[in-house]
């Protein structure tokens, strides 16, 4: 273990879940001296190319560049830690001596752990360990894209078509999938369906995934924001998030 700790950047896109981070990272103050934090990828990869730290903590899914594209930006990667709510992904793939992986809500006893895998590091950390990783990410995610949704109708099970669907917007405990002419109440999350679906579907904001395929127009909004419609009989107005502002210009190519 190193004496002065290592010099960390905290990465993740919801307040939240930095500032818990933060707080348990202060139970370790010889192993981490955290020196800022990152709300999302793009500005993640300015500050760790400024700052240069030794460790950071990742969340996967981040609006604009996920954690795994903002490791590909990279000319040379720290150690990293995951953050995920997700255990889909290839966890195992994670557990080699440069890297490790943490599941949110992230408890004091799991950075224990890693604080003593901290200790049995190598002094060369292994980039093509994580380029491995991002491999294996990329063909399992692959794998798992979808063409329909399953609705549980009283007994029934239905079938909706992802050509069908305008957008998925959460409410609380629940997800909505809408099409043009119904919706439907469905029981997986945003963030499990933005894992699996397509690339035409984008998250807009925390509550919204859209089916772009299904866009009419898009306007530009106050505070770096933009008015999505959609091209439904009801042509449905939906209002991104500030945070997303770089997804849906990506999409837009500007």
């Amino acid at each position: 273990m190193k004496n002065q700790g290592y010099t960390t950047l905290i990465i993740d896109d919801e307040l939240p879940a930095r500032a818990r981070l933060q707080k348990l990272l202060e139970h370790f103050p010889e192993t981490f001296q955290v020196l800022d934090e990152a709300k999302n990828g793009v500005e993640a990869v300015e500050k760790i190319n400024q700052l240069q730290p030794e460790l950071i903590f990742l969340d996967i899914e981040m609006p604009g560049l996920n954690g795994f594209e903002l490791l590909e930006r990279l000319e040379k990667i720290p150690i990293v830690i995951f953050c995920t709510a997700f255990d889909q992904y290839s966890l195992k793939a994670f557990e080699t001596n440069s890297i490790d992986y943490l599941l949110k809500p992230l408890r004091l006893e799991r950075l224990q752990q890693t604080v003593e895998k901290l200790g049995s590091l190598k002094n060369n950390l292994s980039s093509n360990a994580i380029m491995s990783v991002l491999k294996e990410f990329y063909s399992q995610k692959e794998e798992k894209k979808m063409t329909s949704i399953t609705v549980k109708k009283g007994e029934k099970l239905i079938f909706i078509k992802l050509d069908e669907i305008t957008h998925f917007e959460a409410d609380e405990k629940y997800v909505t999938v809408y099409t043009n002419k119904e919706s439907h109440l469905i029981e997986q999350s945003l963030s499990q369906l933005e894992m699996r679906l397509p690339e035409n579907f984008l998250r807009v904001h925390r509550s919204v995934i859209v089916n772009m395929n299904q866009v009419m127009e898009v306007q530009k909004y106050f505070n770096s924001r933009f008015v999505i419609t959609l091209n439904n009989n009801r042509k449905t107005n939906i209002t991104s998030g500030r945070s997303y502002n770089e997804a849906i210009k990506k999409w837009m190519g500007i």
